[in-house]
């Protein structure tokens, strides 16, 4: 990447994958949500009524696990989409991209480590310990984490 043209486009691209995943992560969700909804309503009543109220109570507290999980997703959306690419960072904020030794981050939505392009790029989210790391940050400055540090090269 040379032009600032190409820079804005790759970030731009880095957001339209997180808004991907996450819209993909929305939709298991939701699947998941209903799959374990239809458990629990199909649960027979067996002779045996306890095993029927365990049954429900398990396809309930599925339903919930999902939904606990769904909202996680679309808090991470709004996150994700209140992110600026543009213009270009100078420094750590959310919406920048900085490139280190062996590490790429984008600050804009915890989605861990992601491989795109053959390229790995950790997503973080703007109030992650190690986003509050980079805050500030400029090509040249230092950061230590997880007992390493590295220099940063780029920021944009």
């Amino acid at each position: 990447m040379t032009t600032d043209q190409e820079k804005l486009a790759f970030k731009q691209q880095l957001k339209q994958w997180g808004l991907d995943l996450i819209g993909r992560r929305i939709a298991t969700s939701n699947e998941a949500m209903t799959q374990a909804q239809e458990a629990a309503n199909n649960e027979e009543k067996s002779s045996a009524g306890d095993k029927y109220e365990t049954g429900r109570a398990m396809g309930h507290l599925q339903k919930e696990m999902h939904a606990r999980q769904l909202s996680e997703s679309v808090k991470e959306l709004a996150t994700l989409h209140a992110i600026p690419t543009e213009p270009l960072c100078h420094e750590g904020r959310p919406g920048a991209y900085l490139q280190a030794e062996g590490f790429a981050f984008f600050i804009s939505a915890g989605l861990g480590k992601q491989v795109i392009d053959g390229q790995t790029v950790v997503f973080l989210s703007p109030q992650a310990p190690l986003a509050g790391l980079l805050q500030g940050k400029k090509a040249g400055d230092q950061v230590a984490f997880n007992k390493t540090t590295v220099t940063i090269r780029e920021v944009f």
